[in-house]
Parts: C-alpha cells; sequence; structure tokens
C-alpha cells in the first residue's frame, strides 16, 4: 500500500513520453532574455527546458519551455555562447547551481574584497546561494553550453548589481514595474 504522500504512478504510453521530451536538435530560445542582452560580454542564448526561470521577457514565445511541464520546485535551463560572453552581475532569491557542459565556464561573484572568479570545467558543479551578486563568461573556444538550475516554482525576477541597469539604459533598455524587459521593439 503507498505512503498517504506518495503519488500514485501515471500509465503514460512512449508517445504521451514523448511529449516530455526537449530533443537538442530542437531546442528553441532567445538572445534576447534580459535587460543586459545587449551589453559587450553579456551576449548569449537562453534556453528554458523547464520552467520560465527568471527571464524579464516572459512574452516572448521563444523563451517558453521546452517541456510543457510546470515548474514544480525548480527551472532547468542552459546558456550558450561565444568566447568572453556570458551573464552581468546579478542575484536571485532563489538559489542557482551551474554546470559547464562544453567548454570551461568563470562564475564572478562580489564580496566585500570585490570581484572574485573559479573557473569550472565541464561537469564541475557549483551552488551559489541566495543574494549573492554572481555573473558567468564562457572562458572556452568555440561556443559554450552551460546548465542552469534555479529554486523554483516562481523563480522570481533577477536582481541586477546597479552599474548593469545604468549600462543597459545607455543601450536603450529598461524594466518595467513588473521586471519585464523594455526596449527590444515588437
Amino acid at each position: 500500500m503507498p505512503e498517504e504522500n506518495t503519488p500514485i504512478a501515471a500509465n503514460i504510453s512512449p508517445s504521451e513520453m514523448e511529449g516530455f521530451v526537449a530533443r537538442f536538435q530542437n531546442l528553441h530560445g532567445s538572445e534576447e532574455a534580459f535587460v543586459d542582452s545587449r551589453l559587450p560580454g553579456a551576449l548569449r542564448f537562453k534556453i528554458n527546458l523547464i520552467g520560465m526561470g527568471v527571464v524579464e521577457r516572459s512574452n516572448v514565445p521563444e523563451l517558453r519551455p521546452n517541456i510543457p511541464l510546470p515548474a514544480m520546485g525548480f527551472n532547468l535551463g542552459m546558456i550558450q555562447c561565444d568566447p568572453g560572453n556570458g551573464a552581468s552581475l546579478h542575484s536571485h532569491t532563489t538559489e542557482e547551481v551551474f554546470m559547464p557542459l562544453v567548454g570551461p565556464w568563470a562564475v564572478t561573484w562580489l564580496n566585500d574584497a570585490g570581484e572574485q572568479e573559479i573557473i569550472l570545467q565541464p561537469f564541475d558543479c557549483i551552488h551559489v546561494p541566495v543574494g549573492v551578486y554572481r555573473g558567468f563568461r564562457y572562458v572556452g573556444e568555440g561556443r559554450g553550453t552551460l546548465l542552469t538550475l534555479i529554486g523554483g516554482p516562481d523563480a522570481g525576477k533577477v536582481a541586477w548589481e546597479p552599474s548593469v541597469l545604468a549600462r543597459a539604459a545607455a543601450q536603450g533598455l529598461s524594466r518595467n514595474t513588473e521586471g519585464e524587459a523594455q526596449g527590444f521593439g515588437s
């Protein structure tokens, strides 16, 4: 007899299960998911696998999750970019985990001594605590891929290090009161 909180296993056919698969060759995403997306060193392709993560353009169809399941306790995604690019310093109200899949990645963060950095090789893993200003940058050759895991189900919005928002404003990008990026056009 199952325990009281144990979910009943669903009888899912192989064709139904295929609806919960994100095939790498068919993944969709966007290069304009965040207010820093046009800043030098922040050019990247955001892919949401499960859940919306912390994107700032929730109305962009390409940013809808590739697997159409609701995120219950986490958001899973990937970032792809060329050398020298990644994400500007930001923080979250949830935990964040990074794991390089292709190439080495630098993970940066701020502390009282200034900006710090650690290099992760493929399949290394780092857990960044809530509230820490963090960023990441691809430091390999060719195109890199980083797996991202963010606590959920509602990952909230990004809190940018203040200079990031000023640099984005110089590019014509801002955020509205709901935290959605503006200035990309249609």
